[in-house]
């Protein structure tokens, strides 16, 4: 008898140990998860950031005639660069600049490739089911480009004809369902990205390209025959831009926001402004003359992250109807 309680003695405590050593496997394995999904803790342990950069949305993030990434939305990265790094105690901080597109930006955020997308992506409800978004950082307007020998004043004159926009964006949805509502009949082509989708309409193959109005600008700014277009005075739609980040990331996002949020109150982000839009920019020196619009003015004066377009509107609903009143 007493072998035998001996033996129950032993395999009890062999089979304590055991579930001990699993439970502490579990533990460590769902410790080690949490981290990995942690952009501070991933960034700490490999000492470096990764930006995901955009080679033609000028002024925004783009490569110049040396073959570097640079533009507005990289110089805001750079300067949360700065904050991740301060925040983590780090002595120096690796950048890698890794090129996403319009199609795999979202994707490449999502998988942990990229921990910051740094170019001109609208921030809207769809897309914050899959992704989180710093506070806004520009607001632009959907508008058409098309060759002023057209004569395109607006979507309704695109009847019949074809349209490009680039893939992966908001603004190739809404012409889809635009072309759709409207009965238009337009044949709606589409560019890889957005030095693509100029080069079809530059070489007649649409007689209009829909994208956001500062993009149109830089094009224009920069093609061979500025006189030759010209911009739509109709606005589609208002739609924010925001620097890209993960979801569910709290303490990741919670640093981000802060360095922003801090930038904008400051004359750096006036002078990143001007270097930008209001000054000529490499490689051609080609100035975009492009105001700070008010929709930016008012969200850079109380930052927010919302994706709704309503809350960008230069003038609110509530102060437009006690206007009408008067």
């Amino acid at each position: 008898m007493a072998g035998s309680s001996s033996v129950h003695s032993s395999l009890h405590k062999s089979l304590f140990i055991s579930l001990a050593c699993a439970a502490g496997l579990l533990l460590a394995a769902h410790a080690g998860a949490e981290e990995a999904g942690g952009t501070l803790a991933k960034i700490k342990r490999t000492g470096t950031i990764t930006l995901g950069v955009r080679d033609g949305s000028i002024p925004f993030s783009y490569l110049d005639d040396k073959q570097q990434y640079q533009g507005y939305s990289v110089d805001l990265c750079m300067k949360v660069v700065v904050a991740v790094q301060k925040q983590l105690g780090l002595t120096g901080l690796k950048v890698q600049m890794n090129p996403v597109t319009a199609a795999n930006r979202i994707p490449l955020m999502a998988n942990g490739t990229i921990d910051l997308e740094c170019g001109s992506t609208t921030n809207n409800a769809e897309r914050q089911k899959q992704v989180a978004f710093a506070p806004t950082m520009f607001v632009i307007a959907n508008r058409l480009l098309a060759k002023k020998s057209s004569h395109i004043r607006s979507l309704a004159d695109m009847k019949g004809k074809t349209l490009v926009a680039t893939a992966g964006t908001t603004t190739l949805k809404q012409m889809t369902i635009l072309n759709n509502e409207q009965q238009l009949g337009m044949n709606i082509v589409v560019g890889k990205d957005h030095p693509e989708s100029f080069l079809m309409l530059e070489t007649g193959r649409a007689v209009a390209e829909a994208n956001d109005d500062i993009l149109l600008a830089s094009q224009v700014a920069t093609s061979r025959n500025p006189g030759e277009f010209e911009i739509t005075k109709e606005a589609l739609s208002v739609e924010p831009y925001g620097i890209m980040l993960r979801r569910d990331d709290p303490a990741f996002k919670q640093v981000v926001d802060a360095a922003l949020t801090r930038l904008y109150q400051s004359d750096d982000f006036i002078k990143i402004y001007n270097k930008w839009f209001l000054s000529p920019i490499p490689p051609k020196g080609i100035n975009l003359n492009f105001p700070m619009p008010p929709q930016l003015k008012a969200v850079i004066a109380k930052p927010t992250d919302s994706p709704d377009p309503a809350a960008y509107a230069e003038v609110p609903a509530a102060q437009k109807a006690a206007s009408r009143r008067k």
